[in-house]
């Protein structure tokens, strides 16, 4: 297996490399656990942070096991990180908050010239560049760094795999309908921008909803974190990042990063969904068939932040499978059970389910070995019915590593999480604070792109109700 060659950028509020995001970082990752056996990712990290402000009045210190970063002790290069002075990350004022902050930001010629000299720097360092991962912030002005740094990387490595993934809290704070509506407007901008510059982009968040109306966060039948914690709703995303990125990490792929894009992202479809299961919901001993057999649906959970409805369909699909690879692929000796039973290995059970479940979609699966390890400094929030290995049992042991099942998903429902959007900041008044550093044609030209994505996965039934809606706006 290989070592990361893709310089991954970061691109958040934070007060040090990837601290506070709700979100995650390629650090996370590291810190985390030791994903698919590369154990040292070689990929660098170019990280865009602010410093931090002066804390909230009546704040009190944060507890020590906050945070992921409480545990970062990788000394990183000094080109790893570019501060930007102008904001703080915290505070009452002088925050970044607007996109158009953001994109101002990298129109300053100062500023491009650092980031161009830290990126080529990285660059040069690559054996073989298969592309760049960008973890973005999307509910505030970070989101509009982002569109300019891909917009950069597009323009100069047009040939390369920009995989862009848009990170929100899971918890949004409530009460205040200009930050609200703040939120929205970033989100909004971000997913349009971000897309169009991205080989493929995907919202990740354990948010319920991007939209104006809250929704409670996602929740795992086996793992009892708190929402409001950045530590633990990193190390999720983080453990369904480090699986669904796998297809593109192994030496036994022939894939790029472009070609996996590619496979997902035709016909204009840019934006995916991320699913994942975690853990995978299997006894200890059980046989891949069985499990599967068991569900009536995939027991994964969505991560991209729209109301979760029954999906019966997508137009392609990646899905990875780790930690199962050691169970047995069939049932006892006798007569199959099922056509699942009847499969050679746990690969064509698990393809020829997805085949069955997801017909005439263009799936891919990869099965492997290799749990997703959950030692500390991981969060220990788990139901006390795993085992030491992840696997369902009827007593408590420390959970040292799971089974995960994890997809992007090109599917219809991304059409309501991106034509909603384009209705509630329809109606919306231009201008206040929510609109520095933008023009007002950029934001129509911005929602004319994410209605154009919305149409892109529509179906038959779907595209009648779509012209209904725009008719009654």
């Amino acid at each position: 297996q290989q070592h990361f060659l893709v310089p991954l950028l970061e691109l958040e509020g934070s007060d040090s490399p990837g601290d506070s995001l709700g979100s995650l970082t390629f650090s996370s990752c590291c810190c985390f656990f030791n994903p698919l056996d590369a154990q040292k990712l070689s990929g660098p990290l170019l990280s865009l942070c602010l410093p931090a402000g002066a804390a909230p009045a009546g704040s009190q210190d944060a507890p020590s096991v906050r945070l992921w970063s409480d545990y970062l002790n990788v000394p990183l290069h000094p080109k790893s990180l570019y501060v930007i002075r102008q904001y703080l990350h915290d505070g009452d004022c002088g925050c970044l908050e607007a996109f158009g902050q953001g994109e101002s930001l990298l129109q300053d010629p100062a500023c491009v010239e650092e980031l161009e000299d830290r990126l080529h720097f990285y660059v040069e360092e690559c054996d073989y560049l298969q592309g760049f991962q960008v973890l973005c912030d999307l509910h505030n002005g970070f989101s509009g760094v982002g569109a300019k740094v891909t917009e950069l990387l597009h323009d100069e490595y047009s040939r390369k795999g920009i995989l862009t993934w848009g990170l929100t809290p899971a918890l949004s704070a409530v009460g205040d309908p200009q930050k609200s509506f703040c939120r929205l407007m970033n989100t909004a901008l971000g997913i349009a921008h971000l897309s169009r510059h991205s080989s493929l982009f995907c919202p990740l968040s354990l948010s319920g909803s991007l939209g104006l109306k809250p929704e409670p966060p996602v929740t795992f039948p086996y793992i009892n974190y708190n929402a409001s914690l950045n530590y633990h709703s990193s190390a999720i995303l983080a453990a369904a990042l480090d699986t669904l990125t796998a297809p593109y990490r192994l030496c036994s792929s022939q894939a790029s990063m472009l070609h996996f894009a590619d496979s997902l992202t035709f016909s204009g479809r840019k934006v995916v969904a991320a699913w994942a299961a975690l853990p995978f919901p299997a006894l200890s001993g059980s046989s891949l068939p069985d499990v599967l057999s068991a569900h009536q649906d995939l027991p994964w959970k969505l991560l991209s932040s729209w109301k979760e409805q029954k999906v019966s369909s997508c137009f392609a699909q990646s899905v990875v499978l780790r930690g199962m690879c050691q169970e047995k692929a069939t049932s006892c000796p006798g007569q199959p059970r099922s056509p699942l039973h009847s499969c050679e290995s746990p690969g064509q059970v698990l393809q020829h389910h997805l085949h069955s479940q997801f017909p005439g979609a263009f799936s891919t699966c990869q099965m492997l070995q290799q749990p997703c390890h959950t030692q500390p400094p991981f969060p220990q929030f788990f139901s006390p019915l795993l085992s030491r290995r992840g696997f369902l049992l009827d007593r408590a042991q420390g959970v040292q590593s799971m089974p995960v099942l994890a997809a992007l998903q090109s599917c219809p429902g991304l059409h309501s999480l991106l034509s909603g959007l384009c209705r509630e900041l329809r109606p919306r008044r231009w201008g206040g604070s929510c609109a520095a550093g933008l023009e007002q044609d950029d934001f129509q030209e911005a929602l004319e792109e994410l209605r154009t994505l919305a149409q892109c996965y529509e179906t038959g039934c779907g595209a009648a109700g779509s012209e209904e809606e725009g008719d009654s706006d």
